[in-house]
């Protein structure tokens, strides 16, 4: 049962993670109102993902082209001309896949969404993974983001990450006990018709999968 007029904006990549947080976000009985960014990636595998989840769920769902910001952030495997790094995440050339600022730039136009349809947080999936490599992604950074957005306007809203201290296998595993269908998303940085199953996105989701005893319903080459 959705909670009578409690709305929140889901950051929705159609990757794992915010998969996950959609639904999770479902769950707990929220109106939700997904919002996806074309920020100039690599490719828009992901968004399409995102698309055809939303229409399934029959939620609302904004596809937002801010591609015009990728003349300013350069110098990242994901928006600029830099072949991705292979290997896990924990490796130093992992760091060619951050994006200057684009959780803040994200975050940002999400909570003046929010503000507009009057709900009371934005989700976003960052997760304990991602911390060693993302610094936008770290516990600080969500808090500080979190005290910012309850006075950044009229209307106070909170900044969620509800598996920031999880990793990528915890998430799977919660995912699954919702029954969530991973077929339903993207994570390789390569928008090929098939997974690349070498870069960092890919091998952390193969663990996952592994970790919890599954095989990937996706395909790889």
């Amino acid at each position: 049962m959705r909670l009578l007029g409690k709305k929140v904006v889901v950051i929705y990549s159609g990757g794992m993670d915010s998969f996950t947080v959609l639904n999770k976000a479902l769950q707990q009985g929220y109106e939700v109102h997904a919002t996806s960014f074309n920020y100039g990636q690599r490719h828009s595998k992901e968004l399409e993902f995102a698309k055809r989840v939303t229409e399934k769920l029959n939620i609302p769902h904004k596809i937002v082209d801010i591609s015009a910001i990728n003349q300013l952030i350069l110098g990242s495997a994901l928006t600029d001309d830099i072949d991705v790094p292979e290997g896990h995440y924990e490796e130093q050339s992992m760091q060619q896949t951050v994006v200057p600022n684009r959780n803040m730039i994200m975050l940002s136009l999400a909570v003046g969404y929010a503000v507009s349809v009057e709900a009371e947080a934005v989700y976003f999936g960052a997760h304990s993974g991602d911390h060693a490599i993302y610094p936008d992604c770290r516990t600080e950074f969500v808090d500080a983001m979190n005290e910012v957005c309850k006075i950044a306007n009229y209307q106070a809203v909170e900044v969620r990450a509800p598996y920031l201290q999880s990793d990528k296998i915890e998430i799977l595993a919660d995912g699954l006990a919702m029954d969530l269908d991973y077929a339903d998303t993207w994570t390789c940085y390569n928008g090929r018709e098939k997974a690349c199953g070498k870069c960092g996105a890919c091998q952390e989701r193969l663990e996952a999968f592994e970790k919890n005893g599954i095989k990937d319903p996706l395909a790889y080459e």
